[in-house]
């Protein structure tokens, strides 16, 4: 099969910007109810990009646990590769896309760790096997083989049973959104895309522009 030739049409409804919510967070809350009616169990998978200091990216699929006026909040090794270009760069772009629904999300922003106390919080909320996973892993970098991770994963599990504790090394990111961009298929590639983005001033409100696709 030619990969050229594979291709589909767009035929859903279009999107107006006088259907829009005025702040972008709303509007994504709006996408993503959509989303999980379609997807129930995969509508919060997202593609996380980063780059290091140096400006090399590196993507990855990441898991979306939180979304509110503050931002959109993930999980993960400090220690990873996600994690030290994080470090050395704290800015990162974020794309969802919903295959059903012709939709894709864009959005890119600085990124802060959350507290302590909210990466606690969603640790006890995951299964014990994902806790134990989070305290043994050393994310990113090399292992010998498999016998490795089972080995410590029985050491953790001998030592704190059912209630591991949350690592040092592991806990939550926030993409604090500066622009966002809500994009919707449509037929002969004339796609819809609206981007909010921060406007200049001092209230730094939310500008919707329509983009050329």
């Amino acid at each position: 099969m030619s990969l050229s030739r594979v291709r589909r049409e767009y035929e859903r409804a279009g999107l107006r910007k006088e259907d829009l919510a005025a702040d972008p967070v709303e509007q994504l809350q709006r996408w993503l109810a959509d989303a999980a009616a379609a997807h129930p169990d995969d509508y919060t998978s997202m593609t996380l990009a980063t780059a290091d200091r140096e400006g090399r990216p590196s993507a990855r699929i990441v898991l979306l646990k939180g979304c509110d006026e503050r931002g959109l909040v993930f999980y993960t090794n400090y220690d990873s590769r996600k994690g030290r270009e994080l470090a050395e760069n704290p800015r990162a772009a974020l794309v969802f896309y919903w295959a059903d629904l012709d939709r894709q999300v864009r959005v890119e922003g600085r990124v802060e760790k959350t507290s302590h106390e909210e990466s606690d919080a969603y640790f006890r909320t995951r299964p014990l096997g994902a806790r134990i996973g989070a305290s043994i892993s050393r994310q990113s970098s090399v292992i010998a083989d498999r016998d490795e991770l089972e080995r410590a994963t029985q050491e953790i599990s001998e030592r704190f049973g059912d209630d591991p504790p949350l690592p040092d090394f592991w806990g939550g990111y926030r993409v604090v959104p500066e622009e966002i961009e809500f994009w919707q298929g449509r037929p002969d590639r004339l796609h819809d895309r609206l981007r909010y983005r921060r406007g200049e001033g001092a209230d730094g409100g939310w500008v919707i522009e329509r983009l050329s696709p």
